[in-house]
């Protein structure tokens, strides 16, 4: 529908699970944290590895989410022709506040059947951060909940890159 220019910038939506789904107006603490998070995840991620925001990926033929920061692996100019697929994916972050509930259900659902190793929601209702990890049959295996005295390791592939502490990753 963009190669046929039926839907442009202006229109604020992603595709998940084939669904059109409108994006939400971002209040100023979403942006705050998506910048520190994509910040956080700049400094500690390895060469052959770079940081997105809000650029769309593909998971399956019926999703294109636009996460927040997303790690994925190559370089930006590698993706010149085509949106990276889930399989070049590392790890993907969704700042929530009205979106919580879409996050936790149609999104982690599209990701987990993606095989998207990690998936992080920056929890901005409860002021926490959910980890999700080892995706399986379209769920993950493990999910944490971290509150802000904790820290969150960085896991890129298998390897933990350092750790952050969850207070920085909220604004």
């Amino acid at each position: 529908m963009t190669d046929a220019e039926i839907l442009t910038a202006r229109d604020q939506v992603e595709l998940i699970n084939g669904l059109l789904v409108t994006k939400r107006t971002k209040k100023p603490a979403h942006s705050v944290a998506a910048r520190a998070v994509a910040e956080a995840l700049a400094g500690l991620i390895p060469d052959g590895y770079f940081v997105t925001r809000e650029d769309p990926i593909r998971v399956g033929g019926a999703s294109q989410p636009e996460p927040d920061p997303a790690v994925v692996r190559g370089r930006s100019r590698d993706y010149a022709q085509r949106h990276p697929d889930a399989a070049q994916v590392a790890l993907v972050v969704e700042v929530a506040e009205s979106s919580l509930n879409l996050d936790r259900s149609e999104k982690l659902r599209a990701y987990a059947a993606g095989g998207i190793p990690v998936y992080w929601i920056v929890n901005l209702v409860d002021g926490r951060l959910e980890v999700y990890e080892n995706p399986e049959s379209g769920t993950y295996k493990n999910a944490r909940i971290l509150d802000p005295s904790e820290t969150v390791a960085v896991v890129i592939d298998g390897r933990e890159l350092g750790a952050d502490p969850v207070a920085d990753l909220l604004p």
